[in-house]
């Protein structure tokens, strides 16, 4: 825990120290502040210093970004919250109910993806013997370029 000379906790922590407790590069700290997912303030040395509540928002982010949420919308999200306040339980789950839904059509997409893998890619088309019966006379192919059983409604 950082602490000033006089043995105080202090409320401000340097990028390294954020970077320590997150363990995340200095440099992604920096890439976050410019996307403005995260805030620091400068001490008159001109040095960046962090509030203690961005350890929160950085797991948050971290979280979010390991289950494959775009970087947009993590920023679009956070940007819902109350700015200077750390983090809730109650924010975090708004935030995970909103991204439910998203994961649940990237896991379906996945699951049929993986599925279907091995047999027909709907339609590129390398499987054949499956055409007729999956797409007989190329009518995918009115549809529009590229494999078209792959997205949600094929």
């Amino acid at each position: 825990m950082a602490r000033s000379r006089a043995g105080q906790i202090c409320r401000e922590l340097s990028v390294g120290e954020v970077a320590e407790r997150s363990g995340i590069a200095v440099s992604t700290l920096h890439f976050y502040e410019a996307k403005g997912l995260i805030r620091s303030l400068r001490s008159a040395g001109n040095q960046r210093r962090y509030p203690r509540e961005v350890l929160r928002r950085v797991a948050v982010i971290k979280v979010a970004q390991r289950t494959g949420i775009p970087l947009s919308a993590i920023a679009a999200a956070l940007a819902t919250l109350p700015e200077g306040r750390t983090p809730t339980a109650e924010d975090w789950r708004s935030l995970s109910v909103a991204w439910r839904g998203e994961l649940d059509d990237r896991i379906a997409r996945l699951t049929r993806l993986r599925d279907q893998l091995d047999g027909c890619i709907g339609c590129g088309c390398l499987s054949l013997k499956s055409c007729p019966l999956r797409n007989p006379w190329d009518e995918l192919g009115e549809e529009g370029p590229g494999p078209r059983l792959l997205e949600p409604g094929s």
